[in-house]
């Protein structure tokens, strides 16, 4: 891939704008780092699309993990165009025949951002997914509340679970999934590509300080970590006094079309981003949903006939490590 020239009918200020969107793209979250997408730039034109190369074989066939990441990515662009003072003017899913192009967002009218944009474009670098229980610290009912409404805002919902028996459910089911999925060579081979090495230079994928050096479950309703450090002595052993689950929430979208998966993406990240800005981070527990009969059974019996997109336990942590991107030139086409 190459960077990208600065097009002759591109004023200075709009190409800053569009360097600064690319950047925050890449710094979207996406399934195990995968990081799969590519762009491309003509005139005042940002074309998002699905690099298909760097989807979940095994776990993800339909192309629902790599949507909402790319979905994800989208929103970040848009957020850092509009922190650079222009309304992002977005056509998700424009040709039919052409399901790799997700979305082609043009340079709208100039406006100025507001504090909300500018505090959510802040987040982009300093958000991190987290992999381990959480500090006992309560997250703020107001605060669960307005991400509920972060959600809303994107056309997705957001539910807290407070109900421990339906706690119970969705930990038994993640780990149920997930040893069902440990025992599976190639949902096992496919994880264990994307965890990093100690040391690695790789750009992509779970940097081995970002995850838990076993796959052990989180308090005592047992939500299972991906098993990153699969037979090899990596991983971090975390903070023994951290113990808290922190408060479960499902994301669902009322459809679950590939339009839907991009919203959900986009809601995510807008909630993960205001979470972000109050100190609150994430852990994401998607093993169930890799399973369409567990998915089916948790739409119609948590979810109310939605459709789950993701399962996350939002909570408070001092665990600090970095995070890696690719840069935009491997990106941009």
């Amino acid at each position: 891939m190459t960077t990208m020239h600065k097009p002759a009918d591109l004023g200075e200020q709009a190409e800053q704008a569009v360097r600064a969107a690319l950047e925050a793209a890449t710094w979207a979250p996406s399934v195990h780092n995968s990081q799969p997408w590519t762009f491309t730039v003509s005139g005042d034109e940002i074309t998002v699309r699905a690099d298909t190369a760097r989807k979940l074989r095994r776990a993800d066939p339909e192309g629902r993990h790599l949507h909402i990441s790319c979905g994800a990515a989208l929103f970040n662009l848009c957020t850092a165009l509009r922190r650079h003072e222009y309304e992002p003017v977005v056509r998700l899913l424009p040709d039919p025949d052409k399901p790799a192009l997700l979305a082609i967002v043009r340079l709208g009218e100039r406006t100025a951002p507001d504090e909300h944009t500018k505090t959510l474009h802040g987040e982009i670098r300093h958000r991190r997914t987290h992999r381990a229980p959480f500090a006992g610290m309560p997250v703020p009912d107001r605060l669960v509340e307005a991400l509920v409404r972060q959600a809303a805002a994107e056309g997705a919902r957001l539910t807290p679970v407070r109900e421990p028996r339906a706690i119970r459910v969705l930990a038994g089911l993640t780990e149920a999934a997930q040893h069902v999925q440990s025992m599976d060579r190639a949902f096992t081979l496919e994880l264990v590509r994307w965890a990093r090495p100690p040391g690695s230079a790789r750009k992509d994928g779970v940097p081995a300080d970002a995850y838990p050096a076993h796959s052990a479950g989180t308090g005592s309703s047992g939500f299972a970590q991906r098993d990153y450090a699969w037979r090899h002595d990596w991983g971090t052993r975390g903070d023994p006094a951290a113990t808290a689950i922190g408060v479960v929430a499902l994301l669902t979208t009322a459809g679950d079309t590939a339009a839907d998966w991009l919203t959900a993406g986009q809601a995510l990240q807008r909630v993960l981003l205001h979470a972000s800005a109050y100190g609150v981070s994430a852990a994401f527990h998607t093993q169930a949903l890799e399973f369409p009969h567990l998915r089916a059974f948790l739409s119609e019996e948590l979810c109310s006939g939605t459709h789950p997109q993701m399962v996350m336990r939002l909570g408070i942590t001092f665990d600090e490590h970095g995070a890696v991107r690719r840069p935009v030139s491997d990106v941009v086409e």
